[in-house]
């Protein structure tokens, strides 16, 4: 059963938010009810086809939306930079960040492009880099919001300190 909340938005014109995971699920969710509100919506994706069926769903129900795709794979710390570097270029102040993308239980172990577990890398590592990219242009905002989603998932699991890549679990289960 999907529960659907109305969730009232206030005025966000003149606004720009930019949403990690635009294209789907929640990140779509947040990307049309920001754009509806009148937000300039930065949707920054790792698939920019899946991206401008994204923009024509919200186009759909929100003709006039302000969006733009960006290019962003959370498993590259250099696109992370990139997409940092771009957006510090433009100059423009973002007042709303929404660390939302991510992915759930890859049927292996993987690594990012900097060699760390991909699940972690991406969910945690990749949008905290992301977010101290972008912190010149939060703190030029007038109001500035850094909101980070987690699956609720994650109350399930733990964290190992002593071992945050999961090698040892992972080579277990190898031998």
């Amino acid at each position: 059963m999907v529960r659907v909340r109305t969730v009232t938005v206030p005025d966000q014109s003149g606004k720009l938010a930019v949403v990690t995971g635009a294209n789907s699920g929640l990140g779509l969710g947040i990307a049309t009810r920001l754009a509806a509100a009148g937000a300039d919506v930065v949707m920054a994706i790792r698939n920019r086809a899946k991206g401008e069926a994204a923009i024509e769903q919200i186009r759909a129900t929100v003709p006039d939306a302000k969006l733009s795709i960006k290019a962003l794979d959370l498993s590259s710390l250099a696109s992370v930079k990139a997409l940092g570097d771009e957006l510090n270029a433009e100059g423009r102040p973002i007042d709303l960040l929404i660390n939302n993308a991510g992915i759930m239980q890859p049927p292996q172990r993987e690594t990012t492009a900097d060699g760390f577990e991909l699940q972690f890398g991406c969910n945690h590592l990749g949008h905290f880099a992301l977010t101290g990219h972008l912190l010149p242009l939060l703190r030029a905002a007038d109001q500035p919001r850094v909101h980070s989603l987690s699956s609720s998932a994650a109350r399930f699991g733990g964290i190992r300190f002593d071992d945050l890549q999961w090698e040892k679990r992972y080579n277990a289960t190898q031998a």
